[in-house]
């Protein structure tokens, strides 16, 4: 019985460990898009595992249909929040206000937060490409190197899209790990704020001094509003915080006895659909038709933003199949117990999974799907604790994170829209990277001590 076991076990490993280096191989060496490698990938590791064909499409059919159901609708509510907040000039509000309050002395630490904030509704590569032309023309008018403004704004940017809902990343591991995104939120406001301090103000102020890269004469490639028709920024601020405001509420008020008269209430607005929805409407009226879009024209807005959410949800719906492929085999009880005999932290190997997919592959997308639906295998995870869920959530973040180079398209935009060559961008941005996603992990680690 105890040879069976183990040879059982060693197929399941080696069928892995094939199925993961073939993912890793169509990726890498011959290009082929992440959603149909990993899905090759997965079907792989069933067939050599020994699933029978029927069992191979039931862990196709659950792990996409189980995921979806709990992300679809997010990203698809968040893209369109976002984009009325990017057409409305709703970031520049942002961006702007804050740097008049913080003076040109703290707009770096402006320019974090300011991208922190905007990353969570808005994606990446359009928070960059909104916010870049302020922090070039900080860095003109105080005669300093670009880098200064540009790489605080480029750490709150890569925080506020790892760690803080409803950008997709944590909602996707959320998802998976079947944990509130309330508790998630909380954990991430940590992690966040003490990764985009030291990799924002206090790295860029090294990379100020050491690197002096001048303005790029592309700067005018963004479109300049008119400050006196941007929306107000209590309102842009407002906005924001209704999702998260109302998904906090709905955990708290399941432990907090003063809110238990309320509680049915607050669940209900607090399920993150709910939420979502209240703060689109909120950003269509407010920041829409009460400065001047017509519902028609806020449609074409929200029927745009939601172009890019097609790929994110079908890599995320593959990486749901390679969890429940890993699960149906018994490969997520081998890993478990072998997990559970080296005595390491959960928070820990889901750092180190996901940094070393983030690393091979470059896609953080695909690393948190990937370590995400690892984890989520795993025998016994759903008896930790919500709020130590929260902290592998954010530590699968931040190992998705880490080491952003030549195989990540966030390494390019940068080294264009900044001005850098790859060297410079090395030692800058990737390094920045890094300290995002370790400073989280670190802070994740910390609290799951506790918890």
């Amino acid at each position: 019985m105890g040879e069976t076991a183990a040879l059982d076990s060693t197929r399941l490993i080696i069928a892995a460990l094939i199925g993961l280096a073939i993912l890793l191989l169509l990726i890498i060496k011959f290009k082929i898009h992440a959603m149909l490698s990993i899905l090759i990938g997965a079907v792989t590791i069933g067939l050599i595992a020994g699933m029978s064909f029927g069992d191979i499409v039931t862990a196709v059919n659950d792990g996409i249909g189980n995921t979806l159901q709990g992300i679809a609708l997010l990203v698809g509510l968040g893209s369109m929040f976002g984009a009325i907040l990017e057409a409305s000039g709703g970031a520049q509000t942002l961006a702007v206000t804050m740097v008049k309050r913080f003076g040109d002395k703290k707009a770096a630490w402006a320019l974090g937060i300011t991208g922190l904030v905007i990353a969570m509704p808005v994606f990446f590569d359009a928070g960059l490409i909104i916010l870049i032309p302020l922090a070039f023309s900080l860095a003109k008018r105080t005669r300093r190197s670009s880098l200064f403004y540009a790489v605080p704004l480029l750490a709150g940017l890569a925080v506020g899209h790892a760690y803080i809902p409803p950008t997709p990343g944590p909602v996707l591991v959320a998802t998976m790990l079947n944990v509130d995104l309330g508790w998630v939120i909380l954990v991430g406001v940590f992690c966040g704020v003490c990764a985009m301090i030291v990799a924002g103000p206090i790295w860029g102020a090294v990379c100020g001094r050491k690197y002096d890269v001048p303005v790029p004469e592309h700067v005018a490639n963004q479109e300049d509003f008119d400050e006196s028709k941007l929306p107000g920024f209590g309102t842009v601020v407002g906005i924001i915080l209704i999702p998260l405001v109302l998904i906090v509420l709905k955990s708290l008020a399941g432990v907090i006895p003063a809110l238990s008269g309320v509680e049915p209430v607050l669940s209900f607005l607090g399920q993150p659909f709910m939420a979502l929805l209240l703060a689109t409407l909120a950003a269509m009226f407010l920041l829409g038709t009460k400065h001047g879009y017509t519902l028609a024209e806020l449609e074409k807005v929200m029927t745009k933003s939601l172009e890019p959410t097609g790929l994110i949800l079908l890599v995320t719906a593959c990486g749901g199949v390679l969890r429940y492929m890993l699960q149906y085999s018994g490969l997520g009880d081998v890993i478990g117990n072998a997990v559970a005999s080296a005595n390491l932290p959960m928070v820990l190997v889901a750092f180190l999974v996901a940094a070393m997919v983030r690393i091979c592959v470059g896609s953080a997308t695909v690393a948190m799907t990937m370590a995400a639906g690892i984890i989520a295998a795993m025998p016994g995870i759903a008896d930790y604790s919500p709020m130590y869920l929260a902290c592998v959530t954010a530590a699968v973040a931040g190992g998705a994170t880490v080491c952003s180079h030549f195989n990540d398209s966030g390494f390019w935009l940068v080294k264009s829209l900044v001005g850098l060559d790859e060297k410079t961008t090395l030692k800058t941005w990737t390094i920045m990277e890094t300290l995002v996603g370790v400073v989280g992990f670190a802070v994740a680690l910390i609290i799951s001590f506790f918890v």
